[in-house]
């Protein structure tokens, strides 16, 4: 796919600046202008273009565009929700980051007949949602870019698009709330226990892949322990900072071609090693 180049690069981008220095403002700021500069490449390859078949029209307004194009509204939401949180009492902030949740929520709730359509991977509209040209009168405000962008935008793309910026910020203030709610309780006195030797040397969203995996197996402890716990074990164990797993876990979600990418890599790995071993 002639996209996935772009795609691959700029999760590179996003992946590296989530996990490098810098508060949440600036990390939301910089997110902006990579993601501005990827979504330019992008027009430039579809303005003015015709697609080979209304398929890959479909499949572009529908799949690609939408996951770029929801990182830059994440990151405009999240600068604006985190330059407005009040800096005083966890308590005060926890009730802020409800209210931006339940705002969030309400977004579903206005679109709630698109928000099923596209939910279910239903296809039968998709001639009317993600083709170029085609008026919906019942969009959302935050799809009228589409009226004075008619060559790089559908009707829908940008609900597409709203729809999967808001389920990461779900999932990241859901996190804030829980750390804040965790930072109230009393903590408990462990003993301190020897740094591991091992150090994880491939990429955090492998790590997090395997982590999910893992998890979902249930076969840790019966599947009783939650997925805070094992990150918690893996960083202290593979001597690693994993951040915003839950963000990361969307991201891996969202991809087109293997969702399991690295658990597929170790599998074909395994079996060369077996296979060799055999020769």
């Amino acid at each position: 796919m002639k996209y996935q180049k772009l795609l691959l690069d700029i999760e590179g981008q996003l992946e590296a600046l989530e996990s490098g220095n810098g508060d949440i403002l600036y990390k939301a700021e910089k997110g902006i202008a990579l993601v501005e500069k990827c979504i330019r490449k992008l027009q430039q390859q579809i303005v003015g273009q015709d697609f080979e078949t209304q398929s890959d029209e479909i499949y572009f307004f529908k799949h690609v565009k939408p996951q770029i194009f929801s990182k830059l509204i994440y990151y405009i939401r999240l600068f604006s929700i985190e330059s407005k949180r009040p800096r005083g009492k966890d308590v005060a902030q926890i009730k802020y980051l409800q209210q931006q949740i339940d705002k969030l929520q309400t977004f579903f709730n206005d679109n709630l007949e698109f928000y099923n359509y596209y939910r279910r991977g239903a296809m039968s509209m998709d001639e009317q949602y993600f083709v170029r040209g085609n008026r919906d009168l019942r969009m959302p405000l935050e799809s009228f870019h589409f009226l004075i962008d008619d060559q790089f935008s559908t009707c829908q793309d940008g609900t597409v698009a709203t729809i999967m910026a808001y389920d990461m910020l779900i999932v990241y203030l859901r996190k804030e709330v829980d750390d804040l709610n965790n930072n109230m309780e009393p903590t408990k006195n462990t003993p301190m226990e020897k740094p591991s030797k091992l150090f994880w040397t491939g990429s955090k969203t492998d790590l997090i892949e395997l982590l999910y995996a893992l998890h979902t197996s249930k076969c840790i402890n019966g599947g009783t322990v939650d997925i805070k716990e094992m990150a918690s074990h893996f960083e202290y164990f593979y001597n690693v900072d994993l951040g915003n797993y839950y963000h990361t876990f969307i991201d891996i979600r969202s991809r087109k071609s293997s969702k399991t990418r690295f658990l597929d890599k170790l599998i074909e790995m395994l079996h060369q090693r077996m296979e060799s071993l055999d020769e």
